[in-house]
Order: structure tokens, then C-alpha cells, then sequence
């Protein structure tokens, strides 16, 4: 047995017990599911170097710097392919 209690946002409080079966849990690698967060991940570290490299290019606007501006170039255009790649794993999931 199990006790949950959970907090509603109006500040009140539910608590239940509940049974959990251990024989009927399923994981998510039994399942080939990702986790969540693991499916997140591309597209954050994507956007990071979205944001990255337009930081380095005002940077190498600043200093009149052009290899520090085509690094920066390169980085924000990495960052758009792999976004472009996650979204489109992430379609593909969809219609699975």
C-alpha cells in the first residue's frame, strides 16, 4: 500500500492509498519508450546552440572580429539543423 497525497493549486489537500501490483508495472525500457526528458534533450542542446551562436556573432560584431563572426555563423547553423532533426524525430514518433 501506497499513500499519495497531492496538492491541488486552490492550497487544499487529496490523500488517497492506493495498491500498486508490482507483477503489472511495465518500465519504459521494457517498452523502448524514451524518457521523457531524454526526448527534450536534442532539442534543448539545439537551441542552445542557436543562442550561442548569435551571442558569439554580436560579439564578433563588436570587435570587428570575422573569424570569431563565421564561428558564430557556423554554430547558429548547426543549431538549426539539429533543431530541424529533432522536430523531425519528433514527427515521426507522432505517426507511429
Amino acid at each position: 500500500m501506497t499513500q499519495i497525497e497531492i496538492k491541488l493549486t486552490d492550497g487544499s489537500e487529496v490523500r488517497r492509498t492506493v495498491e500498486i501490483d508490482k507483477d503489472k508495472i511495465v518500465t519504459q525500457e521494457e517498452t523502448g519508450e524514451p524518457a521523457e526528458v531524454d526526448a527534450v534533450e536534442g532539442r534543448v542542446e539545439a537551441k542552445m546552440k542557436r543562442i550561442e551562436g548569435k551571442a558569439k556573432e554580436r560579439v564578433a560584431q563588436g570587435l570587428g572580429d570575422e573569424e570569431l563572426a563565421e564561428e558564430a555563423r557556423d554554430l547558429k547553423a548547426e543549431g538549426e539543423r539539429d533543431l530541424q532533426e529533432e522536430r523531425e524525430k519528433e514527427r515521426e514518433k507522432e505517426k507511429e
